[in-house]
């Protein structure tokens, strides 16, 4: 594995020094002192987390509750899952006497980080203090289980859980060196590859970890977990099914089994599975929102929305419900639900995600109503959540952009070209997201000969596997000058063998990852008949309805303008890159050349792969398939100008984005 750690440490040597002296300090009872030290790091324009963490500790010592409630706040709106900030509020609240107040922040606290030993502990004496003794036991038992964890582990799942995921990497390494066969060492390193994306390593990990300790609920759950993440639908399934067999009263292994089901197509499965969950969990809001995506994705939008307002129903701060109503496009909220959020919206603990799910979802009721200025603050509130959360490095993306450019020369290209794997099956659909792919998809995929799929990971893991396990030395892309034609054919050939179970009976299908256009030197080295169509967009529409998007995962350039303006001007320049060292090899569509004229459009790209006209590709609003995109419910219509200009209401506030465009 290998990534920049998203937490990295103290920026500077002063931080560190200014944090260890103001540390030292409160060990030894020197409160005020402490908060003397720690002054330059509280008044940085950036003020540091733990700096703030400090302060808050030592406002609560020296009775200061009004200074440390503010520094929890800055805190908080920094990184909203810290726990251990969570766990400082919860002291607060104690000590100020407001016992169901810290009950609630101990219990965020241990949701965002698990081995807070204190807050469990704090728990239980709160819990046992108010007559709830049953709830104390439980949380005795996590805090005597935290207190078994070997000291390597407990550090592990602390920086684990506070984002420092290369030190806890580091850690477990070590740890499960001399201890090979450890199952929660081994569950907690594929946990931190999850999270880094290194999916491939997390798979064999808890694979392994699995064969040695197969009655351990949790490695199984982690285990259809990343199974999903890789697309490995099958085995996921495999894996849930397990788990059901051994107990069919449970709802959480129910609910697992259907989503599987899900994923594999077996709809009519999911729904009674589903079913099955409600009728002894009639209000989850979990699995009447999860069955409102099955819907969605079947097409059935009534029963889509009555089971997302069911869900709301149940928990009105049911943040992804509230966004899955608004993710259909095409549906319109009331002036009722438009104020029910923006009273929700209004509570200081509403959760991090339901809070990012809520924003987004009062921007489009916004949006809907002309409200264009409190639209573009709910949108600019809930991308500032997430880019703070994700920390999205552009000059990163910029640097490993240009080292395709320099790498992938024409030289590359006369040498290893030809030595791939020669299945012309595969049509790549890539480019940036929201600029029209889906609908390029559900055209070709209305021809016989073509399956539609998914957005197919199979090309990023290939790169990542490549790319080596030293962070600060990648191997990729440096490495395709140095394949063997062997190697190349091996890849390619792999690539043809793990997509197999996302096909049907069609001789061609589609691998719609946006992200590809990154590899396209990789597909052409080892996929030589694959073809390739971009789809583009206008970049003020494309930008926009991207920054606009909230997208499960991945994609994290689009939030913020900068960032989506700058990546997109990096997107274009190593397009006109591929063009030129590959000349032809790339078949360009404009989306706004779809919408002006379907046909002549339709008729290019099927000349281009090469496959007879079939007038069922312009009726593809028509074709029955499941469409899992944010797009699913447009592409279900026919064709429609009304996303065209969509950025124009919102000129005077796109100001970065067009600098970042023009760069």
């Amino acid at each position: 594995m290998a990534s920049r750690d998203p937490n990295p440490a103290p920026s500077s040597p002063d931080e560190a020094a200014l944090l260890k002296e103001a540390r030292e300090a409160m060990q030894r009872g020197q409160f005020a002192p402490a908060l003397g030290v720690l002054a330059p790091l509280l008044d940085a324009e950036e003020p540091s987390t733990e700096g703030l963490y400090m302060a808050a500790v030592a406002c609560r010592y020296l009775k200061r509750f009004a200074d440390a409630e503010s520094y929890l706040s800055a805190l908080s709106a920094a990184q909203p899952e810290y726990g251990r900030a969570w766990q400082e509020a919860g002291h607060l609240a104690r000590d100020r006497g407001d016992v169901p107040g810290a009950l609630r922040a101990y219990a965020r606290a241990t949701r965002y980080n698990p081995v807070l030993d204190a807050s469990w502990r704090a728990q239980a004496d709160l819990l046992a203090r108010t007559g709830r003794q049953a709830e104390a036991a439980q949380a005795r038992t996590q805090a005597e289980r935290i207190a078994a964890l070997p000291r390597e582990l407990l550090a592990v799942s602390n920086h684990l859980h506070e984002g420092r995921l290369l030190r806890a990497e580091e850690i477990c390494r070590a740890y499960l060196q001399t201890h090979r066969t450890d199952i929660e060492g081994m569950r907690l390193l594929a946990e931190i590859a999850s999270r880094l994306g290194i999916l491939d390593d997390a798979e064999f990990l808890l694979e392994s970890a699995v064969t040695f300790s197969p009655d351990t609920v949790q490695l199984r759950l982690d285990y259809i977990q990343v199974l999903r993440k890789r697309q490995k639908f099958a085995q996921a399934l495999e894996q849930a099914e397990a788990l059901h067999t051994r107990d069919p009263e449970s709802p959480v292994f129910a609910s697992h089994l259907a989503i599987e089901a899900m994923q594999t197509g077996d709809y009519a499965r999911a729904f009674a599975l589903f079913d099955a969950v409600l009728e002894k969990l009639p209000q989850d809001p979990a699995t009447l929102t999860s069955k409102g995506h099955a819907l969605k994705t079947t097409g059935a939008q009534d029963e889509a929305v009555a089971s997302y307002r069911a869900a709301i129903a149940a928990k009105p701060e049911h943040g992804d419900a509230w966004y899955a109503l608004a993710n259909l496009k095409t549906w319109r909220f009331s002036a009722d639900e438009r104020a029910r959020m923006e009273d929700l919206l209004a509570q200081p603990d509403l959760a991090f995600m339901d809070r990012v799910h809520l924003t987004f979802a009062a921007a489009k009721a916004a949006e809907d109503e002309g409200l264009h200025a409190q639209a573009f603050a709910h949108y600019t509130h809930g991308n500032e959540l997430k880019l703070r959360q994700s920390r999205y490095d552009a000059d990163r993306m910029h640097a490993e952009i240009a080292a395709q450019i320099e790498t992938c020369t024409p030289e590359l290209f006369a040498r290893q070209g030809g030595k791939g794997h020669p299945a012309p099956d595969p049509i790549f659909i890539l480019g940036l997201p929201r600029a029209g792919s889906t609908l390029l998809e559900q055209i070709l995929a209305s021809h016989p000969m073509i399956d539609g799929t998914l957005e197919l990971p199979d090309i990023l893991a290939t790169a990542h596997r490549l790319r080596g396990r030293k962070a600060s030395a990648p191997r990729y892309p440096q490495i395709l000058h140095e394949l063997s034609a062997e190697q190349l054919e091996g890849l390619g050939k792999s690539y043809i063998e793990n997509t197999r179970i996302h096909r049907q009976s069609a001789p061609l299908f589609i691998d719609k990852m946006p992200n590809n256009f990154r590899h396209i030197g990789l597909i052409h080295l080892i996929l030589p008949n694959a073809k390739i169509i971009d789809a583009r967009r206008e970049a003020m529409d494309c930008c926009f309805s991207g920054f606009k998007q909230l997208f499960a995962e991945g994609q994290e350039f689009t939030y913020g303008l900068t960032e989506i303006g700058r990546y997109y001007r990096d997107y274009v320049a190593l397009m006109e890159h591929w063009d030129r060292v590959l000349p032809g090899r790339v078949l360009r569509v404009q989306h706004e050349d779809v919408l002006d004229d379907l046909e002549g459009q339709v008729r290019r790209m099927l000349d281009y792969i090469g496959v007879p006209f079939d007038p069922a590709c312009l009726d593809f609003h028509k074709t029955d398939r499941a469409v899992r995109t944010a797009s699913s419910e447009q592409v279900r219509r026919p064709i429609s100008r009304s996303g065209v200009g969509a950025w124009k209401p919102y000129e005077e506030w796109l100001g970065p984005l067009r600098s970042a465009l023009e760069g």
